[in-house]
């Protein structure tokens, strides 16, 4: 599994005004079949944690407040 050195290149991106993880609220964590999402420690707010995305969308569809966007790559839509 790579890191990224920067949160911007990971594909999925978390708007943390958005996010109510630190509500409860672990439907991306729960959803993803590869287990990238974590919650951040420190914030409370989800985050990608491995950039490892199959860019299956879950994350993004099932969020309640539309906090998740995943950046599927040009040459993969």
């Amino acid at each position: 599994m790579s890191f990224a050195e920067n949160p911007s290149e990971f594909p999925v991106t978390v708007d943390p005004e958005k996010c109510i993880a630190d509500k409860g609220c672990t439907i991306c964590v729960d959803v993803c079949p590869l287990d990238v999402l974590r919650i951040h420690p420190e914030t409370g707010k989800a985050h990608m944690k491995y950039d490892e995305c199959w860019y299956c969308l879950p994350c993004e569809l099932d969020c309640p407040t539309q906090a998740i966007a995943v950046s599927i790559p040009y040459l993969l839509r």
